[in-house]
């Protein structure tokens, strides 16, 4: 792959890159969006499961659901995509990485400057004392209690019709406005917040790249467009950086 000089120049004396993720570079290790026609699990989908509403009526069904998802997740591994990116946050000493996903393969892969804006799945929640922790799929099958108070968790992700956690919101914000390259990965741009951070970015004066198999609804804010796999193409820009 092989850029105009004054591009590989941009990319290589940017030292504020941030890369936002979605589900498409998770979709390559074989991770499923459960949303759409994939989403449909027994007669539920996700926007059906994924609501404070499903969780208070029926939380063992909710757990049941997303105990599902963690023993599919916990089969798959990061790849390529996954693991350029934890390079080239040893290579830009301001880059940061945002996520939409849940999956946690962008710290499985070695990503340290992290955010991941929807939460973790491998993370629960005490719905009253607010203790978070890492998840346990065995213990969780036995138990959903608490250590510390025995009350109820659920797992530790932004849920239909929920606010996102302020901090990091505003942490997500600043680093857009602030940021001199964006790379947008394997996004529909279906989410609201990310393309909020995208056009944030490309009005504070940041060069969008958009990888993906298809345009999203990031395209309008990219200034440049690279269609194809991730895994493939990341591997490949990655020297430009240096």
């Amino acid at each position: 792959m092989e850029f105009p000089s004054e591009l590989k120049t941009k990319l290589k004396f940017s030292n504020k890159v941030l890369a936002l993720t979605g589900a498409g570079i998770s979709a390559e290790s074989g991770v499923p969006t459960f949303r759409g026609k994939e989403g449909l699990w027994k007669q539920y989908r996700a926007e059906e499961l994924a609501t404070p509403q499903a969780f208070s009526k029926d939380p063992k069904l909710v757990w049941e659901w997303y105990l599902w998802r963690m023993e599919l997740i916990s089969e798959k591994s990061p790849n390529p995509a996954h693991f350029a990116l934890a390079e080239l946050e040893k290579i830009k000493s301001d880059f940061f990485l945002i996520t939409q996903n849940v999956d946690g393969l962008h710290k499985r892969s070695g990503s340290e400057k992290l955010i991941e804006i929807h939460g973790n799945i491998f993370r629960n929640r005490c719905t009253k004392c607010g203790r978070s922790s890492a998840s346990d799929l065995t213990k969780l099958k036995q138990s959903t209690e608490c250590g510390s108070c025995s009350s109820l968790v659920r797992p530790d992700v932004l849920w239909f019709g929920e606010s996102y956690d302020t901090n990091l919101l505003q942490r997500a914000i600043e680093l857009a406005a602030d940021s001199e390259i964006v790379l947008v990965i394997g996004s529909s741009g279906a989410v609201g917040i990310p393309v909020e951070l995208a056009r944030i970015a490309k009005e504070n004066g940041a060069f969008v790249i958009e990888i993906n198999i298809d345009p999203s609804g990031y395209s309008r804010y990219a200034d440049l467009f690279l269609q194809g796999k991730a895994g493939e193409i990341l591997p490949n820009i990655l020297p430009y950086f240096k």
